[in-house]
């Protein structure tokens, strides 16, 4: 009898599909039979062995370890107990030498089969795959998005009745497929066998279409509007600030963006709001509840805290390439700042900008020096090369004090040269395709592939903003790929990442691009504060007093622009179902000009 109709002591019965080809040998088909002694997998640590050899009736698990794991919900070491969260969370269980099971495109066959494949390398969600059986040999290896739909752990294919059905090209390579598999598998690791299940509950967002929240107004930036969310691909709002009657002044963020909040945060943190004229919500909109919005830490801000006119450095909201010599212009309540930008706020403080105290987009005074980063200093400074000390003496201010500012480093585990998809703020509609190239405690410097530098911008490592490789293809959000060619101004085709002049203004007015902060810390309790809780943004109401911010002491005129000092540009893209919208990146008039820096705690730079 051919060694493709034996039946292996391990259940699995290889067979002919039925189908002949000249001169070759039939293909090989691995069913389960439903024998005990087929391979099965632990559901606690995905390890794979023979049933038969499994602990307990269930033969659930690998070893009485993992059952009592299991049984007393032991959540740091139980895979499944991990994946009750964001699949971004649950990435541990995924490594180098993981088997799965994915359609074989080697069959020869007609209809859709599989076979097992042990992961390469992984880059993102996307995994270099090579079939079992190929040993060393690399020719024939793929890449896949592990959350694609057909990947599966091994046994899936047992349990659903599914054709395991070896390469044609190595198929001559064994003459046992069964013992080869068993071999192999044994003691290997595989995905949870809810893994699929878990990728979609993960693609599952709260927000929804036509839900009211507070976002900042991009024309304003010390202020807040009512806006709806329109659209939501991926865990990313397209917002509709509200009475915009065609749909078309749009804002693009994440839902944990630092940018939005609840109907009603203005007003309670003494932040400017603009009050709309038709404040009453319509038939089929609500107002989005507040357990959705990114939470802060708690602080207190009844001992030392941040005063109106301490100095520190901030990365420029309006230039994420910056990092500048900045002012607290207004202390809120619940540890936020009104932060302006020295020598380029606007006369009435409208282009201040809201952080949160713990924001990891503000660093006390030195922070660029230690850490070997070009400090920008005030607009129109003459002592240059710029130094801290000789600053504030000048202008008779204090540094903010290091020990308000957040230093904590998570282990986040980038490294220079790392590739992924990243919103490219100027424009944020977009996601791009970009490259770290630079670490600075837990700041990174993303570069944009394709362009120059000037494009690249400061971002906290756990940005929202930023996504793993493969995140466009799983979410369907349209991935912009690198400039077809580095440094080029000309547009490209349709569809393509398009840098263009600024439409709103000209000489040395400058597009800037948005800020980013920290993803959300739990917040339990109510926020302690030293700041009344009675305050009003609202700018039809009471608005909050904002003083014209003082010239530098040190000031000169500004120097004049080059002919191609220019670099207001604009992005253009279409993304899935989005009926376009105006340019919605935030714009402020701003020459570059950089200096040395000041000084700082430790450096720490990758």
């Amino acid at each position: 009898m051919p060694f493709y109709c034996q039946l292996a002591a391990t259940g699995f019965k290889l067979r002919s599909c039925g189908l002949r080809r000249s001169r070759e040998r039939p293909p090989v088909c691995l069913r389960p039979h439903g024998d005990p002694q087929r391979p099965a997998t632990c559901e606690m640590c995905g390890m794979i062995g023979v049933r038969d050899a499994f602990y307990s009736k269930t033969k659930r698990f690998c070893s009485v370890s993992c059952s009592r794991s299991f049984s007393s919900n032991s959540k740091k070491a139980s895979i499944l107990a991990r994946l009750q969260v964001l699949m971004g969370k649950s990435w541990s269980s995924v490594s180098e030498g993981v088997r799965v099971e994915v359609p074989n495109t080697d069959s020869g066959l007609p209809m859709k089969v599989y076979w097992i494949a042990s992961i390469i390398k992984l880059a993102g969600f996307k995994a270099l795959l090579r079939y079992e059986g190929f040993d060393s040999d690399s020719a024939r290896d793929f890449w896949l998005n592990l959350c694609a739909p057909d990947i599966h752990p091994v046994g899936w294919c047992a349990a659903g009745g599914k054709p395991l059905v070896p390469p044609q090209t190595i198929l001559h390579r064994f003459t046992n497929w069964k013992t080869f598999l068993i071999k192999r598998l044994t003691g290997s690791k595989t995905l949870p066998p809810d893994f699929s299940s878990k990728v979609q509950e993960s693609m599952q967002f709260p927000f929804k279409k036509q839900m009211r929240l507070e976002v900042v107004d991009k024309t304003h930036l010390c202020r807040t509007r009512v806006a709806l969310v329109e659209q939501v691909i991926g865990g990313r709002l397209r917002l509709v600030y509200e009475e915009c009657d065609d749909g078309t002044d749009d804002f693009w963020c994440h839902m944990y963006s630092p940018l939005i909040h609840s109907i009603g945060w203005s007003r309670s943190i003494g932040h400017r709001f603009k009050r709309s004229d038709g404040m009453k919500k319509l038939d089929g909109q609500m107002d989005a509840p507040g357990q959705l919005f990114a939470k802060v830490r708690e602080v207190d801000q009844t001992g030392l805290w941040f005063r109106d006119g301490m100095k520190l450095e901030a990365i420029d909201p309006l230039n994420l390439s910056a990092i500048c010599v900045a002012t607290v212009r207004k202390v809120l309540a619940d540890g936020y700042l009104m932060i302006g930008i020295d020598g380029s706020e606007a006369a009435d403080g409208s282009d201040w900008f809201c952080y949160h105290s713990t924001s990891p987009s503000i660093f006390p005074a030195g922070f660029c020096e230690i850490n070997n980063i070009e400090l920008t200093p005030p607009r129109g400074y003459s002592s240059l090369p710029f130094r801290w000390f000789e600053y504030l003496k000048e202008s008779k201010s204090l540094a903010a004090p290091v020990n308000l500012f957040n230093k904590e480093v998570p282990n986040h585990g980038f490294r220079p040269g790392m590739k992924l998809e990243a919103v490219d703020l100027m424009e944020p509609r977009l996601v791009c395709v970009a490259t770290v190239t630079r670490i600075v405690h837990r700041l990174l410097r993303i570069h944009f592939d394709g362009w120059e530098d000037e494009y690249d911008q400061w971002v906290d490592c756990e940005s929202p903003d930023l996504y793993p490789v493969g995140w466009c293809q799983l979410t369907g959000y349209q991935l912009q790929p690198p400039a077809v060619t580095a440094g080029s101004r000309d547009l490209q085709s349709a569809g393509s990442k398009q840098r263009r002049k600024s439409q709103h203004y000209r000489g040395q007015k400058k597009k800037r691009k948005l800020p980013i902060a920290k993803r959300p810390v739990s917040l339990s309790g109510a926020t302690v504060t030293g700041v009344p809780r009675n305050l009003s943004g609202d700018e039809n109401e009471t608005p909050p007093d904002y003083p014209s911010p003082p010239p530098p002491t040190s000031a000169a005129q500004p120097p004049s622009a080059e002919p191609n000092a220019e670099v207001g540009v604009g992005l253009q893209m279409e993304i899935h179902n989005n009926t376009g919208g105006t340019n919605s990146s935030f714009q402020r008039a701003a020459p570059e000009t950089n200096g040395s820096s000041g000084d700082f705690l430790t450096n720490k730079d990758q």
